[in-house]
């Protein structure tokens, strides 16, 4: 056991910021795991004024002297592993060789794919605004232990019938249901099995592998995708994604003791954003709303949707905070709110009597009360010491720290890592 480990969670609806935070910190780390999610992250960093996106790898895969973990409770689609894989290699190299990847993944495959697009096109089926990559119904699968995985795509006679159960189920719903056309047992089994060989040499026991830094007096860095906003069960279901990308699905997903982790970072914005569907809020619906989507550039890494956006929400911080015991904050994008005349927190709820709506997420109908705060004219963007901040910047950050009762360690001026503040 150590107390070095240390977590990195989303606060909000996911694109807080984690990929920058991780690519920042993890040079003082043994390694990076992925824990939960898939390729539905997207996880920006700028790295000599390149940027990339993630969406499956670790964001500390450019960094040559710490390892790569993807654990157990992520699921890989292999075609979007190696497409990320080739990619990524034009910016650095030998990625290969400090990847390491659990066998027990789940496998997204292309009937997942096809169930994804297939229920949220159709009108029997709540629209939820997912990725349509699969995540959802392979999570499904693993839970109905139907799943595929990696272990399995490394042997013939043990994939074979597995793959033909699965996919007489598959089948069965797509033509009857959605009336589309069959896929093949053949093809399916060629791509799989391929993959598997192609994967082999990165293949390794994470659970162990994070035993062995730990023992080596090194620590982990573990990498959430989303926001707790979007975990299964603590955020605004249904509202959702598919997993748990809260710190307590760091145990389950990466294969380590509850205790392991020592230090759980809360990455949020200055601001709330949100893609698709759901309740939220703080959103701004006017010119400002506008405003600052089109300064933060906010468009979704993974899907290129556009980005609600709105006040900052302390009511959900205090409940995110109190519920994973967060021990401090990485707030980031504080430069888009440079030059506004003020600045909004949302401090409650009105009719806050509803003692389940927390436990239930139940945001529907809630009306915020907010404190306004002074701007500032003096920009922020590109600083890298506090005194250098507008007083006013100074104050925001104060009030976000005593309203929340969490201290904000590090502060993010802009994209790249030279444009950060630590405390």
């Amino acid at each position: 056991m150590t107390s070095t480990n240390t977590a990195i969670l989303g606060l909000q609806w996911g694109d807080e910021g984690k990929g920058k935070i991780v690519n920042f910190l993890a040079g003082g780390f043994g390694a990076a795991c992925r824990y939960q999610g898939g390729h539905n992250a997207g996880h920006t960093l700028i790295i000599e004024g390149k940027k990339i996106v993630l969406h499956l790898l670790p964001s500390s895969i450019c960094h040559k002297d710490s390892l790569s973990l993807i654990g157990k409770g992520v699921v890989i689609s292999y075609e979007a592993l190696f497409s990320e894989i080739d990619e990524i290699s034009n910016v650095t190299s030998g990625i290969t060789d400090r990847l390491n990847i659990s066998p027990a993944c789940v496998l997204i495959q292309p009937y997942h794919k096809l169930i994804d697009l297939y229920k949220e096109k159709s009108n029997s089926q709540k629209t939820i605004g997912t990725t349509l990559r699969g995540i959802g119904p392979a999570y499904e699968d693993k839970v109905a232990r139907r799943a595929i995985r990696i272990v399995d795509t490394l042997n013939e006679n043990q994939l074979r019938p597995l793959l033909e159960e699965t996919l007489d189920f598959y089948n069965f719903t797509i033509q009857k249901f959605f009336g589309q056309e069959a896929l093949s047992l053949n093809s399916l089994m060629d791509e799989n099995l391929a993959y598997g060989e192609k994967i082999k040499p990165m293949l390794a026991d994470v659970s162990m592998l994070i035993k062995k830094i730990n023992a080596e007096e090194k620590s982990v860095l573990f990498e959430g995708a989303q926001g707790a906003l979007l975990d299964v069960d603590q955020g605004t279901y249904p509202f959702v994604t598919s997993s748990n990308c809260s710190p307590s699905g760091i145990a389950a997903g990466a294969g380590c003791g509850p205790l392991d982790v020592g230090n759980i970072l809360g990455v949020v914005k200055a601001y709330v954003t949100r893609v698709g569907e759901g309740p939220m809020p703080t959103e701004i619906y006017d010119d400002l709303g506008e405003y600052i989507a089109k300064t933060g550039g906010e468009v979704g890494a993974t899907t290129g949707r556009p980005r609600r956006c709105g006040w900052f929400d302390a009511v959900l911080m205090n409940r995110i905070i109190q519920t994973n015991s967060i021990s401090g904050l990485c707030l980031t994008k504080i430069d888009v709110l440079d030059g506004l005349d003020e600045i909004k927190i949302c401090r409650a709820y009105e009719d806050e009597s509803d003692s389940i709506f927390g436990e239930c997420m139940k945001l529907e109908n809630v009306k915020p009360i907010y404190e306004t705060l002074s701007g500032w004219e003096s920009p922020t963007k590109n600083l890298t010491s506090y005194e250098e901040l507008p007083s006013e910047a100074k104050d925001f950050i104060s009030f976000i720290e005593d309203i929340c009762e969490v201290p904000v360690k590090i502060i993010s001026t802009g994209p790249d890592d030279q444009s950060t503040i630590v405390r």
